[in-house]
């Protein structure tokens, strides 16, 4: 019996053996290893298994299961496998989830054969087409999110090393002593890495860059742009270049252009900013029509193609907007100087001119190229309280262009377009960048007036352009995933609304109608939210898909070149074809486009990251307060909840919840009581009591009261 059982449990260790012998021959796919080599990615020292692990080698080779390379090397004999690329994301654990292009289903990558890929990273990724689940292993990294990592250092007597500040980075970096660069231990730093070969060892990296003590300010807001693979200052030859543009209007190019100096014009503006893009114009026409202009800053005569300026604009692609700053894509010569369309200068512009009736409806359109110079700065604040008491100068123009956007917004709505209106957070800071209150920014007339004419010279010039059969870029934001609101119709259940079974006939009234119910009911925060996560996310292309939110079957981004690339090339592409062009490559502006897509999501990121340290930073002084708040998300550790007075959002783990044993129940979106039945649902309003508040990882713990 004894000696069965032995001979048992070396049959099973011989398996053990054989598993990490395939799981070595799969992490080097493309490269012969002989049982050396096989032995040292092992950790295996003793002659003895170093022997076994030989005659292993031979014993799969003959099975067909190896290929024997040369005497003594071998390869391992893989299924039959298609290469697709697409984003990675791993989890804690290393294993991997890849969303491939033009699969419904996420390819599943097991630890390790993330190979050296990192979380957002684009990936080339071999899978078995004919297997029952989607399974591979990275191959190749194709683009990485980003070069850089930060983190915290953590040195001892013998090693050191760097703790991501990203949680979505599923490995700490080995720090050899001579790669510390000066660091001292606790600070934040920036590494690179240098050598990786292992996918089951940490990074080897070097310190490349101080960025300070942890907690200090601007330490913290270069470290989320770092995190994010996103720039802060500029090169100094870009700075140099950029001074050499002549700030004097050229008297032949202002002929050249239709003049707009004697018309009245004005901006309007939130009260800090730095850069005015946009200015409206009004004046009326004998007829009784109205011209409205829509002037945008002409970015693209000072953006020569090809200039090393328009090479870093093009890397940023866009301004990010963190809590306490803005970085530009342009040098402030240009964004807040040339370009900036500041009262009493005159100014190059890129103009979308309306003839428009007393109900709004554009009789004629023109654009093209101008010069204006405007009359008046306002903020909102001056706007509005204008259309508020029609007091004040240049009132009555101001009530003219916010009636005819009040027309223009009820049209849009009635054909389908959404009205999110979601709350944004904004913060009062001293000093220093200390958050002193909290409050969310509110969308009256006069920021809506804004937004509906630069909607309306956002549709008009790609419907111009789009009616031409020319390679254009567009604002698309595809109709939302059947599937995805299959999830939505289960979890607005539970607040009483019954959804039909989406199609993708019917996918898009689904939303709109459920919408429609909502509005203005406790729930309505709760169910967007959801709503919002159901849908296709906006982006740039060359393939016009329509945008589905807005309800236009045309539309693009002209009102911004100041702040984002795409506009600056719809710029140049109009110009271009109004001077009779040809249609350019469809292939390298949809490569473009893809370019400022990922900048885009990666410059959103680091803004929402801000807003979580901030609202952190905030709450530290709050900490043993409690707080009214509503549910607003869940999963497996715990409840999420949004505190009403502050937007700050925080998490209740199920651990901390002593009343009863608490588990999520992902079928029905709750959290449920094994012994007491009691439930939180989405939406619950609750009482919370802040436990804890972590800088470093931008979290904050909570326990509720009641």
């Amino acid at each position: 019996m004894g000696r069965k059982n032995s001979k048992s449990k070396k049959s099973r260790h011989q398996r053990d053996l054989r598993k990490e012998i395939f799981t070595a021959f799969r992490s080097n796919p493309d490269k012969p290893l002989n049982y050396k080599q096989v032995s040292s990615y092992l950790g295996v020292n003793d002659d003895k298994f170093r022997l076994l692990i030989s005659e292993i080698l031979e014993q799969e080779a003959e099975k067909g299961k190896l290929i024997t390379v040369r005497k003594g090397k071998y390869k391992i004999k893989d299924k039959p496998r298609e290469l697709i690329e697409g984003t990675i994301q791993i989890t804690k654990t290393g294993r991997g989830f890849v969303v491939a292009d033009g699969f419904d289903e996420d390819i599943k990558i097991r630890r390790y054969d993330t190979k050296d890929a990192f979380w957002g990273d684009r990936v080339r990724v071999a899978y078995n087409p004919h297997g029952r689940n989607k399974k591979g292993r990275v191959v190749e990294v194709v683009e990485r999110m980003r070069e850089r990592f930060v983190g915290v250092l953590e040195v001892s007597d013998k090693y050191a090393f760097v703790v991501p500040s990203d949680q979505r980075v599923h490995v700490d970096f080995f720090i050899p002593k001579k790669g510390l660069n000066g660091a001292k231990d606790g600070q934040k730093v920036i590494v690179e890495i240098t050598e990786w070969k292992n996918a089951e060892d940490n990074p080897v990296a070097e310190i490349t860059e101080v960025l300070g003590e942890v907690g200090d300010n601007d330490t913290e807001m270069h470290a989320i742009m770092a995190e994010y693979g996103l720039p802060t200052d500029f090169p100094e030859e870009v700075e140099d270049f950029a001074e050499t543009i002549s700030q004097v209007l050229d008297p032949k190019e202002i002929k050249a252009r239709r003049d707009f100096r004697d018309v009245l014009t004005f901006t309007i503006d939130p009260e800090d900013a730095k850069d005015f893009d946009d200015a409206l114009s009004l004046q009326r026409l004998k007829n009784g029509n109205w011209e409205v202009g829509v002037h945008i800053a002409d970015v693209s005569y000072y953006l020569k193609p090809g200039t090393i300026l328009d090479k870093e604009a093009y890397e940023r692609a866009t301004s990010v907007y963190l809590v306490d700053r803005t970085i530009p894509m342009l040098p402030e010569i240009l964004s807040n100087k040339l370009c900036s369309l500041r009262p009493n200068e005159e100014k190059f512009c890129f103009s979308a001119v309306f003839e428009v009736d007393r109900d709004a409806v554009v009789q004629k359109e023109w654009f093209g190229r101008t010069t204006i110079l405007s009359d008046r700065r306002f903020t909102y604040e001056e706007a509005q309280e204008r259309i508020e008491s029609n007091e004040g100068d240049f009132a009555g123009e101001i009530n003219v262009l916010n009636k005819l956007s009040h027309k223009m917004r009820a049209r849009r709505f009635a054909k389908g377009g959404i009205d999110f209106n979601t709350e944004e957070v904004r913060f009062k800071l001293d000093g220093d960048g200390k958050p002193l209150s909290v409050y969310v920014k509110e969308m009256k007339d006069a920021n809506k007036l804004i937004e509906d004419f630069m909607l309306l010279a956002n549709t008009s010039v790609a419907a111009f352009i789009a009616k031409q059969k020319k390679t254009f870029v567009y604002r698309v934001h595809d109709n939302p995933d059947p599937q995805k609101l299959i999830t939505l119709r289960e979890f607005v259940k539970k607040f009483g609304y019954k959804l039909p079974m989406p199609t993708d006939q019917n996918a898009d009234k689904i939303i709109r109608g459920l919408l429609k119910q909502i509005k203005d009911t406790p729930e309505h925060d709760v169910i967007q939210k959801m709503a919002i996560r159901s849908m296709a996310k906006a982006v740039y292309s060359t393939e016009n898909a329509g945008h589905f939110g807005l309800s236009f079957s045309h539309y693009s981004h002209f009102t911004s070149p100041i702040r984002r690339y795409p506009d600056v090339m719809v710029h140049r592409l109009l110009q271009h074809y109004l001077d009779g062009g040809k249609s350019v490559s469809a292939e390298e502006y949809e490569t473009r486009c893809k370019h400022s897509s990922r900048k885009e999501k990666q410059a959103q990121d680091a803004e929402w990251a801000s807003i979580k340290y901030k609202a952190v930073e905030f709450m530290m002084g709050r900490v043993g307060e409690n707080f009214r708040g509503l549910v607003s998300g869940m999963m497996g550790r715990g409840i999420f909840v949004e505190l009403t007075e502050t937007k700050c959002e925080g998490m209740v783990s199920l651990e901390s919840m002593t009343d009863d044993n608490y588990e999520f129940d992902e079928n029905r979106f709750i959290v449920k009581g094994h012994r007491t039945g009691k439930e939180y649902h989405m939406g619950d309003a609750v009482e919370i009591r802040v436990v804890s508040a972590n800088l470093a990882k931008r979290t904050l713990d909570f326990e509720i009261i009641t």
